[in-house]
């Protein structure tokens, strides 16, 4: 669902822009508590993961695609505030260095998939506990819900800004009808995913779950000398070192950006799809940064099309973790300063 250049006027653009900076600047000051639970490392981990998957189109059918957005997951996993500034950097990197979504657009891309998808997941998954049995794995069921609902909402939030400023005159009920149609579909896809990647860390790791950490009961953890001790889920995840559990999580990240997405739909993705078939496409422009040596997740110069899309998905990838790595710093050090003048005064 990246929004290029041109389908919205500028004062829309400008307005998407305010709202974008907005959230932002709030999540960066309220994201510390949630980064000190988790680690900033898993912040820049999700958001490298939201990035790779989403070069992973998988088909809906009728020659159309779609990919995960994420915000549902990064929410479950890092918490809302920090999954604001997470899929802000994905679509900063993705802007800034792949071309994918334009630049005047970046601030309603990040309103869509960045707050929308991220806010609506966050509190149906949150509704959906309260209601689940008290226990670890309700998580998966709930996230999955809040994925698969958090979709079509971002396609309503899109047909609602396109009656302010689209820069096309079509028929709205039909827009409305096509996109949130189409991405009901995509959803499914974002529910399946969310549900896969929640299950296994939650197997696994549910510490590093956000979502799960006040379902938790107390945890025994062992080390290499096989010495036990019980930990409290409402202990920072940063004390708890996830170690190999983080290498994990860059190993699989690589694998699905530079082989996975290999094998991805070529197909247009929901908004392009509907974008042509109602008449709006053409009004798309070029971004700004469309001569980037990323552009269309390729690197210039290499001739051979698999080893040219693997190494782009790979550098995305690590740009991304120190991107993620570098907001969730800053989050935790604007915390910092904050406390720090308190004290003083």
């Amino acid at each position: 669902m990246h929004v290029p250049d041109g389908f919205f006027d500028a004062p829309t653009s400008i307005a998407t822009g305010l709202i974008a900076a907005g959230a932002v600047g709030i999540s960066l000051q309220r994201a510390s508590r949630e980064i000190r639970e988790t680690g900033p490392a898993l912040a820049g981990l999700t958001a490298a993961f939201v990035f790779a998957v989403q070069m992973v189109n998988f088909p809906v059918g009728a020659g159309t695609s779609g990919h995960l957005l994420g915000g549902a997951l990064a929410a479950a996993l890092v918490g809302p505030w920090t999954a604001v500034l997470v899929m802000s950097t994905v679509l900063l990197v993705q802007g800034l260095l792949f071309a994918d979504g334009g630049l005047t657009a970046l601030g309603t891309n990040i309103t869509l998939m960045g707050l929308i998808t991220v806010l609506v997941g966050y509190f149906v998954t949150r509704a959906l506990l309260q209601v689940l049995p008290k226990r670890v794995g309700s998580v998966v069921p709930a996230a999955t819900v809040g994925a698969l609902v958090s979709v079509p909402v971002a396609a309503l939030c899109f047909t609602g800004l396109y009656a302010v400023g689209g820069a096309v005159d079509i028929p709205l009920g039909k827009l409305a009808t096509a996109m949130v149609g189409w991405h009901v579909l995509v959803g499914l896809g974002e529910a399946v995913i969310t549900a896969a990647v929640l299950s296994a860390v939650v197997a696994t790791r549910p510490d590093l779950v956000y979502a799960a950490r006040h379902l938790q009961a107390d945890l025994v953890l062992v080390d290499a000398d096989g010495n036990s001790s019980t930990v409290s889920p409402d202990r920072p995840v940063a004390a708890r070192p996830p170690g190999r559990s983080l290498g994990v999580g860059v190993a699989v990240t690589l694998l699905v950006a530079g082989v996975v997405s290999l094998f991805a739909s070529a197909h247009p993705d929901g908004l392009e799809f509907v974008g042509a078939k109602l008449g709006f496409e053409s009004a798309a422009k070029d971004s700004a940064v469309a001569g980037s040596p990323l552009a269309d997740y390729g690197v210039s110069g290499i001739g051979n099309s698999h080893v040219s899309g693997a190494l782009a998905g790979i550098i995305g990838v690590l740009v991304t973790i120190v991107v993620g790595l570098l907001i969730a710093k800053l989050a935790s050090l604007r915390s910092a300063r904050a406390n720090a003048d308190t004290t003083v005064s």
